[in-house]
């Protein structure tokens, strides 16, 4: 094990120790060269099966240097093992590894040691299986086995294997949902700690109140009204001890915790059970599971979404008794508004299949559209309008065209897309069809889509935010790869098809109108349409499209989220310069930096160079070299390294040199 001396200029804590495996090499006596001379520059130690080798590398163009050992017989270089990752050395340092005259392993910088060795042996008996195990964002084990056949890492297992059963993977005061969609969310009156890193699905740092509780005997005695409440969460499971009081009834339970003010939450079953400090490691237990309790969470005024149960039924009771007791005149004004609401409600029933979605009327719709008077966009698909639903939800209406499937083939479509819900994806809420009326219902998106911000003179995207989409799109087409039960393809990635919610998040849209196609991707699509400028060069050419033409339209994506321009570009001379060429040439020679968009200050530039190295790749002529969604994903979340792509033989053809004369 590397420890770093105490005495170098970056004191380092005990987290800071990095671990050296003895990955099968021989004994030491066996390379007498080490003991005479450092090992530096491009000298390597290879290990006894010639499965592991030891060495200097320097990722990237940045100058750095590092210490690792990465697997010998694989073609795509991969590190699993750094000792000196967070301490690096420059190659201008003449870094070299050394063994003293005690047999410790010193890694020198400048003739002063960096970091020391601490030993530790870790062998392997089957040595034919080339694997290895990180520690996911979470907290999970994951146990990857290398692939010679796809030449990509296939995930074997998770430890723990439910993501639930982390301890506290949500983090204090997040809740994590169990059962199928394992997911992290925030309790009632909560806010992420770190929305950036929870929308990287990083919930480690839990949750935040949105507004500070007040303490019940401050408000008493300065004759404030209580302004706290408890808010009802239903089947929840903790593993933290409460204090235990022997309380009889719920509302004493109460009382204590109000009149505390650490106290966060209470629940009564049998004893009162109160938690005076952060909440850690809860889980929501499915429907159905019972053995979950309730527990109340204690909140501040403007917080509590939910009326306590107590005061709801205290209100039930004077509705029904001013309604008893009221005039005829007011009960049959009730009568006659509820009787409306229940005409205008019924245009709207649920699925019939239990997806979720709900059918509506074609005069619904219109009316919720003012006549479909407000278009907020036109697609390949047909035109989107803007509406408001009766509780003042906005939603967006696609009024699809020339669509020629049969009513049975449009309900069958729609019926998968009912299952499919992603963060990254634009949520279908309904549909409505009326003779050769199709339309399909979604959430507004108010922040539109992603070009109205790219290409026009209006408030610039910083990198955090660029990157985010980036990451998102990439998760969102993953999804319709490779986790929905069939294979979707979308077909026409652009920044138009990306919209942007409130926080900027990004919802891939149009998904559902591609055509779904069967796992082993036999037929070619032949009625699908997609955007000239991002189409990939088996559609020129007539080839079965698989996946791997929504990853060669992300590249060209990638490129104008980067620049901030579009891939073709009329210059003052009349020619046009197709920029994805110019850039993959950039990217090639290292210059990365001339891609960027010149209105972006803050950039991180490992980040960038994951990006700009993904787009090189995703735009291969042979889709067998272009990388998986899920491949693409891994690198940009610095899971998997990957080398500089060639230029495309295909993009050196479709132009000659830099410009296309108009």
């Amino acid at each position: 094990m590397f420890r770093p001396v105490r005495d170098a200029r970056r004191k380092c804590s005990d987290s800071e120790e990095f671990l050296l495996p003895q990955l099968v090499f021989s004994p030491i006596s066996r390379f007498p060269q080490l003991l005479t001379q450092p090992l530096s520059g491009d000298i390597t130690i290879v290990s006894k099966e010639g499965n592991f080798e030891l060495g200097f590398f320097s990722p990237g163009n940045n100058g750095n240097c590092y210490v690792g050992i990465w697997f010998r017989t694989i073609s795509k270089r991969t590190v699993i093992w750094v000792a000196n990752r967070d301490i690096p050395v420059s190659n201008a340092s003449s870094p070299e590894l050394a063994i003293t005259m005690d047999g410790n392993l010193v890694l020198n910088s400048l003739g002063a040691p960096i970091c020391r060795e601490l030993k530790f042996r870790w062998t392997t008996k089957d040595v034919s299986v080339i694997t290895r195990v990180i520690l996911s964002i979470n907290g999970q084990l994951q146990r990857l086995t290398w692939s010679n056949d796809s030449e990509e890492w296939i995930t074997g297992w998770y430890f723990p294997a439910a993501l639930c059963d982390v301890y506290s993977v949500c983090g204090p005061f997040g809740v994590c949902r169990t059962g199928s969609d394992e997911q992290c969310f925030c309790l009632p009156g909560f806010r992420p700690a770190s929305a950036r890193s929870w929308r990287l699905g990083a919930w480690s740092q839990g949750c935040v109140r949105q507004t500070d509780i007040q303490c019940a005997e401050s408000n008493i005695s300065s004759g404030i009204k209580e302004s706290d409440a408890f808010l009802k969460i239903t089947n929840i499971k903790f593993s933290q001890n409460p204090v235990k009081l022997k309380v009889q009834s719920m509302e004493g339970c109460r009382s204590i915790c109000l009149s505390t003010c650490s106290c966060t939450a209470y629940a009564h079953k049998q004893d009162c059970n109160i938690w005076n400090i952060e909440l850690w490691d809860l889980k929501q237990l499915p429907n159905g599971n019972t053995d979950g309790s309730d527990m109340y969470i204690r909140l501040a005024a403007s917080d509590h979404v939910v009326q306590d149960s107590e005061k709801k039924a205290h209100h039930l009771r004077l509705i029904v008794l001013f309604a008893v007791l009221g005039s005829i005149f007011m009960a049959l004004c009730a009568l006659s508004i509820t009787v409306k609401m229940f005409q205008r409600t019924s245009s709207r029933k649920a699925f019939s299949d239990n997806y979720s979605l709900v059918v509506y009327d074609y005069s619904f719709l219109r009316h919720c559209t003012k006549n479909f008077s407000d278009r907020v966009g036109q697609g390949s698909f047909g035109s989107v309008f803007k509406g408001l639903l009766p509780d003042s939800k906005p939603i967006a209406v696609k009024k699809l065209q020339g669509m020629k499937q049969g009513e049975k083939q449009f309900h069958t479509e729609v019926r998968v897309l009912g299952k499919i819900h992603h963060n990254n994806l634009v949520h279908l809420i309904g549909f409505c069809l009326r003779g050769a009326e199709r339309m399909l219902v979604y959430d507004f998106m108010v922040n539109r889509s992603l070009d109205a911000h790219l290409f026009k003179d209006e408030k610039i995207l910083d990198w955090n935010t660029r990157f985010l989409i980036i990451l998102g799109v990439a998760k969102g087409l993953q999804y319709l790869h490779d986790e929905c039960q069939e294979c979707i393809i979308h077909c026409d990635i652009k920044p138009e098809n990306v919209l942007l919610d409130v926080n900027f998040s990004p919802k891939l849209a149009d998904f559902g109108l591609a055509k779904l196609m069967d796992r082993h991707f036999s037929r070619a699509l032949t009625t699908m349409r997609g955007t000239a400028g991002y189409l990939a060069p088996e559609w020129i050419g007539g080839l079965p499209i698989t996946p791997k033409a929504d990853v060669y339209s992300y590249r060209m994506m990638l490129f104008e989220i980067i620049s901030g321009r579009r891939n073709s570009e009329l210059m003052e001379s009349g020619a046009i310069r197709y920029f994805p060429v110019w850039a993959a040439i950039r990217i090639s020679e290292g210059d990365i930096s001339e891609i960027l968009d010149p209105r972006l200050s803050a950039v991180n530039f490992q980040e960038l160079e994951r990006a700009c190295k993904v787009a090189c790749w995703c735009i291969q002529d042979n889709e067998a070299h272009r990388p998986t969604m899920r491949q693409i994903v891994h690198i940009l979340q610095d899971i998997q390294d990957v080398s500089a792509a060639p230029v495309p033989v295909f993009l050196k053809q479709l132009v000659d040199g830099e410009y296309i004369s108009s």
